[in-house]
């Protein structure tokens, strides 16, 4: 059975990660498939930064999810076979509690009065999810990108919940590279005078600094030669505004404009940033100083790590450590590295590849 998007509500209180409370929460989730009687098929779906838990269509609402083409009927994680379950982020913007949901002490949005947001957290709400719809444990935890990371939190702080994991261009911490990116990206959002240091009004918000962040993350989350296949030197039809002598020339810069147009209005600007640098803060090792003596701990029986070749967001060396580090006595992990040339986003859009790599794990469960 599917289902159009749920709401868990959380009255009892929510204990932060890294310090900091939330008297309660609110988590949106969407479900596909039937739980069967040994509820044991569930698949908890974990997502990256921006997505809503829309992950795929449904007869409640048939609009295309973000992976529409990896769950469902007759696909990679067959829904006819296992009850996927996908949970909006704490922190995110699409029905879960985040800095834009009102605080129900002050009656006003959090806004940057939202504690410090962990990947843990993240994780740790979606169980709670878990345990409302009765599942004890779980077939799989699966996640991409920030997903990964989440999947992998799961995994330490309930130990005992999931039998599978799959991770997808992610990495147990960010490198530096990576977090440099984010930390210009989040520059930009601040630095737009209509962010008003969080306080921005709502109908108008930090519109020049959001559409560079997204320009910043597109250009991350491709390889230069796919934008090489792809635009070469293609010039735009487009004329130039009047005055304007520095206006697109290129397909690739109407290419970003388009996307950075799309993402404006559709994600909170403080959501952006909490999100964002939860994922820079992120190390498994940090308790034990360890990854592999914290991924030891799991009783995940099965393990699939895949990473994108051009990807230098996540780059393949990350993915081949984190597969290193999954290694134990009593689990099979497996390690596939893609020739895709998307670069971090060949998880989304090269399904031709990624696409068999998932299912095969799923035909051997």
């Amino acid at each position: 059975m599917s289902s159009a998007r749920k709401i868990l509500n959380i009255s009892s209180g929510f204990q932060m990660h890294r310090g900091g409370y939330l008297p309660e929460l609110d988590l949106a989730y969407e479900s596909w498939g039937e739980l069967n009687p040994a509820r044991d098929n569930a698949v908890l779906l974990f997502t990256g930064l921006s997505p809503s838990a829309h992950a795929t269509s449904s007869a409640e609402d048939p609009s295309p999810g973000w992976w529409e083409e990896m769950v469902g009927l007759g696909r990679a994680i067959d829904t006819r076979r296992f009850y996927v379950v996908c949970v909006n982020s704490l922190g995110s913007c699409f029905g879960s509690t985040g800095p834009a949901t009102v605080d129900p002490r002050t009656g006003q949005p959090y806004r940057l009065d939202f504690p410090v947001l962990s990947i843990e957290d993240i994780a740790a709400a979606s169980y709670e999810v878990v345990k409302a719809l009765g599942i004890l444990r779980l077939h799989s935890v699966v996640g991409a990108s920030m997903g990964g990371m989440t999947a992998l939190a799961f995994c330490t702080l309930y130990p005992k919940a999931a039998d599978g994991l799959v991770t997808i261009s992610s990495a147990a911490r960010a490198e530096p590279f990576a977090i440099a990116l984010r930390s210009l990206q989040r520059e930009m959002i601040r630095s737009d005078p209509a962010w008003n240091g969080g306080n921005y009004d709502l109908a108008d918000p930090p519109v020049l600094g959001m559409r560079l962040a997204r320009k910043l993350g597109m250009i991350s989350y491709r390889s230069a030669e796919e934008w090489q296949r792809r635009f070469g030197r293609e010039r735009t039809a487009a004329e130039h505004d009047p005055g304007d002598s520095f206006g697109a020339d290129f397909e690739v810069e109407s290419y970003l404009e388009a996307h950075a147009n799309k993402f404006i209005g559709r994600f909170d600007p403080n959501c952006y940033l909490y999100l964002s640098r939860a994922m820079d803060l992120f190390d498994v090792g940090e308790h034990s100083g360890c990854v592999a003596t914290e991924l030891g701990r799991s009783t995940v029986r099965r393990a699939l790590v895949i990473g994108a070749e051009s990807d230098f967001l996540f780059p393949i060396h990350q993915q081949e450590e984190l597969a290193e580090c999954l290694e134990h006595p009593e689990r099979e992990v497996d390690f596939v590295s893609l020739p895709s040339i998307q670069g971090h986003d060949s998880f989304l859009v090269d399904m031709d590849r990624f696409r068999p790599a998932v299912a095969a794990y799923y035909d051997r469960s």
